[in-house]
């Protein structure tokens, strides 16, 4: 894969972008908290972002699988890059929350469109059996950029306020789109893009993806146990913030630091992926993840050190990592090309539908009932989910090989 410039140039942007994207992720709760002290409307926001999401993971697939993928990318990164340019703009003059309830979620319907492309031309530049170490790569080198992310931003917006901090974001999209003018892709066969059949409208060319994954024996019970999932942990990011900000009364640079520290976990686990995958199988791999990143949420709960609750999210990102990165590859392995738009937007759309509510739900917890409670609730409840999939065909070792084999 080294020897491919266009997979070292698509890793490189995403590199950089990543280190940006750490920076909003950061900045915007800060920003929300300076603002209005209320992890209630930090829940607010993250949950209108998903929501806007989601709605876009309705035609974002048939988007993707339609249009070129390349100018896609590039259009939702400048999209991004002028709408986060907007908030350090407007806030050098005045701080209007609406502006954040505004561009926050139209951002993240650009981001949903971007993340359906990036899913879809990873097999365009790689071959197939390079699939799992390409996206281990990914994620290694997003958790390297996001390592420092955190810390940095927490830094900046000490020192010049969140919203400067969300401003570096938007340069980072600028440079990532102009990065992508140079990654060459694999062309589409013709015949597998319109598959024999005529496009039957939006619609029509959705349900095709929603009906792949609710035929396929593991990416259907894969879906709905991560829908479930997805309701739990969607506002976790905030708790954490929320605990280590106002609950122990550290600093924001703390913050970005224990982030910083969560964001190791992921960096771990792109390297450790592919082996585990290939020693434990798929099951094995994905049950055990969140059977200890369940139990590493119930730990969250328990302790009042930050450097404790550092070591614990890099615990949940690793095995949320080391989950994700198989659950991703398996649908790229076992996808057609013409349809794997459609199907990674079904995925996102419907194991993401609950993720805005269970984010409302998770911080109006940690307000009425406290972060520790909220916390072990969470971690309970996933160790439970995770075992619970071992009663579906979630728990077999090797579920490609059917789709190999047949090809």
């Amino acid at each position: 894969m080294w020897g491919n410039p266009n997979y070292r140039i698509f890793l490189g942007i995403q590199t950089l972008s990543a280190l940006g994207d750490s920076f909003s992720y950061v900045a915007i709760p800060l920003l929300v908290l300076h603002s209005t002290g209320s992890v209630v409307q930090m829940g607010l926001v993250t949950a209108l972002t998903g929501a806007a999401s989601i709605l876009t993971g309705l035609f974002a697939g048939v988007i993707v699988d339609r249009a070129n993928r390349r100018r896609l990318l590039m259009l939702a990164d400048w999209a991004r890059c002028l709408l986060f340019a907007l908030i350090p703009l407007v806030w050098l003059f005045a701080q209007p929350m609406w502006l954040i309830y505004a561009v926050v979620p139209v951002a993240g319907v650009f981001m949903m469109l971007f993340r359906v492309a990036y899913v879809t031309v990873v097999p365009a530049i790689v071959g197939p059996d390079q699939i799992t170490r390409a996206n281990g790569h990914l994620f290694g080198t997003y958790a390297a950029a996001s390592a420092a992310g955190p810390a940095l931003a927490g830094f900046v917006a000490s020192a010049f306020g969140p919203a400067a901090a969300i401003g570096i974001d938007s340069a980072t999209f600028a440079f990532s789109a102009l990065g992508i003018l140079f990654v060459k892709l694999r062309p589409a066969r013709q015949d597998c893009a319109r598959s024999g059949v005529e496009r039957a409208g939006v619609r029509a060319e959705f349900l095709a993806g929603v009906r792949f994954l609710w035929a396929h024996p593991v990416l259907r019970p894969l879906t709905v146990l991560l829908s479930l999932l997805t309701f739990l942990t969607y506002g976790l990011t905030d708790l954490i913030i929320f605990l280590v900000r106002e609950d122990l009364g550290h600093p924001d640079s703390t913050v970005g630091f224990v982030l910083s520290a969560g964001t190791l976990g992921t960096c771990l686990a792109s390297f450790a992926v592919a082996r585990v995958r290939q020693r434990l199988g798929f099951g094995a791999s994905w049950i055990g993840a969140f059977t200890l990143c369940g139990s590493a949420i119930v730990c969250v709960g328990l302790t009042g050190s930050v450097l404790v609750i550092g070591l614990l999210a890099a615990v949940m990102l690793f095995c949320t990592s080391i989950a994700g990165t198989c659950s991703m590859s398996l649908r790229q392995e076992v996808t057609p090309s013409h349809l794997l738009g459609r199907v990674t937007a079904a995925f996102w759309t419907t194991h993401s539908a609950l993720g805005p509510l269970g984010a409302a739900a998770v911080t109006a917890s940690a307000a009425g009932f406290g972060v520790t409670a909220t916390c072990l609730g969470i971690g309970v409840s996933v160790v439970g989910i995770a075992l619970a999939a071992m009663l579906t065909g979630i728990g077999q070792s090797h579920p490609e090989r059917p789709a190999v084999q047949d090809a």
